[in-house]
């Protein structure tokens, strides 16, 4: 059974900074492609990024390039959201997902992946 346990959201002033962490296990991750999605009241999940456990390829939405990386640490089966220069539209529940294939095609859309963690709520104060 996949676990995914999200930590490192907070409040946090314009401009700071927070790390996400998304602990996973259950499974072996080798093949897998971890994802980060966010979810402001009233609105849909969207994709922020994505990163492909194997390569270590990366892939983000607009808004937060330049100012995200995604990472993961292969011995502590985590995967990390590193966020600067934060701005009040970043505030959101923010969840780590798993697809348990290696093969995604429409990796922005949430139905791609399978497991999902429970979420942690960024804000960001202006």
């Amino acid at each position: 059974q996949v676990q995914l346990v999200e930590s490192g959201g907070g409040l946090v002033q314009a401009g700071g900074s927070l790390r996400l962490s998304c602990a996973a296990s259950g499974r072996t991750f080798s093949n897998s492609v971890m994802g980060w999605f966010r979810q402001a009241p009233g609105k849909e999940r969207e994709f922020v990024a994505t990163i492909w456990w194997s390569s270590g390829i990366t892939s983000y939405t607009d808004s937060v390039k330049g100012r995200f990386t995604i990472s993961r640490d292969n011995a502590k089966n985590t995967v990390y959201l590193q966020m600067n220069s934060l701005k009040p539209e970043d505030t959101a529940v923010y969840y780590c997902a798993v697809s348990r294939s290696p093969v995604v095609p429409n990796w922005r859309r949430p139905s791609q992946y399978t497991d999902w963690g429970q979420g942690t709520q960024v804000t960001v104060s202006s």
